[in-house]
């Protein structure tokens, strides 16, 4: 047995050794920047690497603690939580450095009071991003710490209570604020968005505890919104380029024009002189044909180069509102109108009265519609802008069910096209 030759160690191949090294002595800078592409849950294994990356991930600025980076294995509600808790609490005690990025949306957890502690923790720091989503139970309302966080330039909150304090001044640093399925009051909207100097994109999904839109943010770029609302102004928003609105409900749309009064159209534009892209969604268009509709609007949308429009063909109104505003947007190329069919037979039908005057559209390129069933009024529309589109070069057309397709292609094929190189695209619904 002693003369046993003693089995030897395995050698470490070279190349693996290199590939070690190489990985042991990657700048700072490199390893951070692979750090920061990882979820937070692979940052942290990257520890077994080597002695130089254990606890790299400690001064990482960006943490994101969502269903990618967390994952849990049950579906007890208490273990969860305490899982949850006790992992962002462990990161938080051990990290160093500054916070530049904080998000927070598991969909496992509902809101807790642990969250109070964290968002105290960060308007302590320099938190730049903060993003906190709540999937489930009621609304979780907000600490008053988070608005102490003054170096804020991202906002993103999603099924929250905000109720600022009283000595609350605003975000002065904030250039994107993000609301959804979030309670807040009239007045206490309206401040933060003005008291907001720097602000230049606001969403705005599914709100309540305020009806009034008033937008007052001299910086604004870009405005999304979709919601219950009674009514919309601006207010020194003459940088908005792009806005994208929709109103969810059919009802009492009308209640607030005073007999006479301007309409809602040139109420809309008055604050909008370099607008390039709109969506007028589910019945947004209805409130602009309240009141008064124009031929044009006083100022036309110079800069509009994108339009689209979910309108009710059956309604006159709509119809002279989407008519104004194209011929209020001489710049257009890209025009989108896709139909409400519910409407189609509900709806009070136009009259037969010819609004289709003669109006060419010189930059109009491609034309998309969508959810037609070939109505008379539908087809008026259609025609209207084959024969005022000198340079149109698509229009594609799909229907809302294949019931009348065939009868509506050959109309299509029938309308004589102002443009010689125009072709039209039917889609299968």
């Amino acid at each position: 047995m002693s003369n046993m030759k003693q089995r030897e160690p395995h050698e470490v191949p070279c190349s693996l050794k290199i590939e070690f090294d190489t990985i042991s002595n990657l700048p700072g800078h490199i390893v951070d920047k692979i750090l920061s592409h990882l979820s937070l849950r692979d940052a942290v294994r990257t520890s077994i690497l080597s002695s130089k990356w254990r606890y790299r991930w400690v001064t990482l600025p960006y943490l994101v603690f969502d269903n990618q980076s967390v994952l849990v294995s049950t579906q007890d509600q208490t273990l969860i939580k305490n899982k949850l808790v006790s992992i962002v609490d462990h990161v938080l005690l051990l990290h160093t450095g500054p916070i530049h990025k904080f998000k927070f949306s598991h969909r496992d957890l509902q809101g807790v009071s642990d969250i109070d502690r964290w968002i105290l923790y960060l308007s302590r720091g320099s938190v730049k991003e903060f993003i906190l989503e709540i999937w489930k139970g009621h609304r979780y309302k907000l600490p008053s710490s988070i608005y102490s966080c003054q170096k804020l330039i991202h906002l993103e909150l999603f099924n929250c209570l905000l109720k600022p304090p009283p000595h609350f001044n605003g975000f002065k640093n904030l250039k994107s604020l993000d609301l959804q399925h979030i309670t807040m009051d009239q007045l206490a909207f309206e401040y933060m968005i003005s008291s907001c100097p720097l602000l230049e994109r606001l969403t705005l999904m599914n709100f309540d505890g305020f009806t009034l839109l008033n937008i007052h943010a001299p910086n604004l770029l870009f405005f999304d919104v979709g919601g219950v609302f009674e009514d919309v102004s601006f207010h020194d928003t003459f940088h908005l380029a792009v806005v994208s609105i929709g109103l969810y409900v059919n009802s009492g749309i009308e209640r607030n024009l005073a007999f006479g009064s301007t309409g809602n159209l040139i109420k809309f534009f008055a604050c909008l002189p370099h607008i390039q892209r709109l969506e007028v969604q589910s019945f947004f268009l209805k409130y602009l044909a309240a009141g008064t509709i124009p031929g044009k609007l006083p100022t036309a949308c110079l800069e509009l180069s994108f339009l689209s429009i979910r309108i009710n063909f059956n309604d006159m109104e709509e119809n002279l509102a989407a008519l104004c505003l194209l011929r209020s947007s001489p710049n257009l190329q890209e025009l989108e109108l896709l139909a409400r069919p519910e409407e189609q037979v509900t709806a009070r039908t136009a009259a037969n009265v010819d609004i289709f005057q003669n109006c060419p559209f010189n930059q109009l390129r491609l034309i998309r519609i969508v959810g037609i069933s070939g109505i008379r009024q539908e087809l008026s529309f259609i025609n209207f802008l084959l024969a005022n589109t000198p340079v149109l070069e698509r229009m594609t057309v799909k229907p809302s069910s294949v019931d009348s397709g065939w009868d509506l292609v050959k109309e299509l094929l029938r309308f004589r096209r102002a443009s010689m190189f125009a072709e039209i695209i039917y889609l299968d619904p």
